[in-house]
């Protein structure tokens, strides 16, 4: 049996109040909201806090609704479930509705929020394990160790990032909004990854993500998320695909996205996407060429690691299955796209 360390769980009831514990204990404190992925990694000793803040009594990070000119706001704290659930979500933004809504199994997404999917640690099959079997390892670069297990003599870590919402937050080109002892900052989503598997968002431990803001979608918004794992019903992504079309009134696609996840220490943009699908209707023989060349540049560009479950060479083969079925049911306006 794997037992938690021991801690101390602090219960503020406002911004200033987390805001001033993340500053008492610095290094010492971890923020929690769900625990669906913190209590894991504190039961196999990845992180050992000695106070732990949650932000379940805030209750201002909590609901989606209207942030003005057509802008949605969701709170940190919102659950995947809600996410999934919530009828603007679904209109205005499909691919996060989805991507949303196959995060693990039910009772996780009613725990999860969108702020802790979105801030997920990086994982790699060498670092989420256990204390002792790291130990026999050696550890690794991102924890307690010097070497890299995936890339011999690699000098930097390559754990994957493996939140389902990123890549759909992408595609909408979504705003963050932090609060810190500096005050409040907005950044686009593009913004917050860096290449680092040990480190890989551009945020300091003394701040928190309070919002997440969609910025409106016309009409002929179109968007699905797809998702590659051995088990359906619970497992991380082994691939995430979200996709974004824009569609004019005869159905003509004015632009488009591709993001890719699980591949690499953050998530991936296909090249070329908007370009070769640019002025084809959403329909049809030209439509399914567009699609497929569209997945063959996936391909070319997606290199994924042994560093999570699954065979890379395999992994690397669904790539452009998974983009073209994404494709497909954003033009169809269904999805998601997974196996069963």
């Amino acid at each position: 049996m794997l037992r938690l360390p021991k801690f101390e769980v602090r219960t503020p009831e406002s911004l200033d109040a987390a805001l001033a514990l993340l500053a008492e204990f610095g290094p010492d404190a971890r923020v929690i909201a769900g625990g669906t992925d913190l209590v894991p990694n504190m039961k196999h000793e990845l992180v050992t806090p000695r106070i732990v803040v949650s932000l379940a009594r805030i209750p201002e990070l909590r609901g989606v609704g209207d942030a003005g000119a057509g802008w949605l706001r969701l709170g940190a704290m919102t659950s995947l479930a809600d996410v999934a659930a919530d009828a603007r979500v679904r209109a205005q933004a499909p691919a996060l509705a989805q991507a949303a809504g196959l995060v693990a199994g039910p009772q996780l997404r009613t725990m999860g929020t969108l702020g802790g999917n979105v801030l997920l640690d990086t994982r790699c099959q060498w670092y989420n394990q256990t204390y002792f079997w790291r130990e026999a390892l050696g550890f690794c670069l991102k924890k307690d160790g010097t070497l890299c297990h995936v890339v011999e003599g690699g000098s930097k870590c390559v754990a994957a990032a493996s939140n389902d919402t990123a890549p759909a937050l992408m595609t909408l080109r979504a705003e963050l909004v932090f609060v810190g002892p500096q005050g409040r900052r907005v950044t686009p989503i593009d913004d917050l990854w860096l290449a680092d598997g040990a480190a890989n968002k551009k945020c300091a431990s003394d701040e928190l993500l309070v919002e997440v803001r969609l910025p409106p979608t016309g009409p002929g918004h179109r968007g699905a998320y797809g998702k590659l794992r051995e088990r359906a019903s619970i497992d991380f992504p082994l691939l995430g695909v979200a996709t974004r079309i824009e569609l004019d009134a005869r159905g003509t696609i004015t632009d488009a996205d591709v993001v890719l996840t699980a591949l690499q220490a953050r998530p991936v943009r296909v090249k070329r996407a908007a370009e070769l699908l640019l002025g084809v209707r959403a329909e049809g023989d030209a439509f399914l060429a567009a699609a497929r060349a569209v997945a063959d540049q996936a391909h070319r560009q997606a290199h994924p690691m042994p560093n999570i479950p699954g065979d890379a060479e395999w992994r690397r083969a669904m790539v452009p299955v998974y983009v073209r079925r994404t494709l497909e049911a954003a033009a169809r306006g269904a999805g998601p796209v997974h196996a069963v």
